[in-house]
């Protein structure tokens, strides 16, 4: 997709939401089941079902897929799709690129082992490796373009209110 693709596509969705901005309201689910036998928890996703559970350092098992992971590869999934789109819509050409997620977390936390330890992942840092002869100047408006309009980037930077109950 180039550049006048992408705008051909997002302008009528772009003039309808100004147009009738309670269109652009979405709400997104997400779906699990527990698991029978272990301590999982079976996520549906369009591509199958993730079997979720603890990490190893919790007492998970290797073959279980880690919340923790997966929120990482949440971020790296849409980093990489919003820097595309906004390479495509300003003409910077790349030629491919990686994108990384690191997360420190201290499992004593969430282990109840000390009390004063978070839980939760104490830094996140994200990290671009493009193939691209864009200037420094054309990269740094990707990155700061790449962080503001993706959205797990800045729903981890100014979290969401968030909810819970049992029904």
């Amino acid at each position: 997709m180039n550049a006048e693709q992408l705008k051909a596509r997002q302008a009528p969705l772009k003039a309808h939401y100004k147009e009738e901005p309670s269109s652009a309201l979405v709400t997104m689910h997400a779906t699990g089941t527990l698991g029978t036998d272990s301590v999982t928890c079976n996520v549906t996703t369009p591509t199958g079902v993730i079997e979720a559970g603890l990490h190893p350092m919790a007492g998970g098992e290797e073959q279980w897929a880690c919340s923790g992971d997966m929120l990482l590869q949440s971020l790296v999934a849409c980093a990489g799709v919003t820097l595309k789109a906004v390479a495509t819509a300003l003409e910077i050409p790349l030629r491919g690129g990686k994108i990384f997620a690191e997360g420190d977390m201290d499992f004593r936390g969430t282990l109840g082992v000390s009390k004063e330890t978070p839980i939760g992942f104490q830094r996140i840092c994200l990290r671009f490796e493009l193939d691209s002869d864009a200037t420094p100047e054309q990269k740094q408006k990707l990155l700061s373009l790449t962080e503001r309009f993706c959205v797990i980037y800045q729903t981890l930077k100014f979290p969401a209110s968030i909810t819970s109950e049992i029904a």
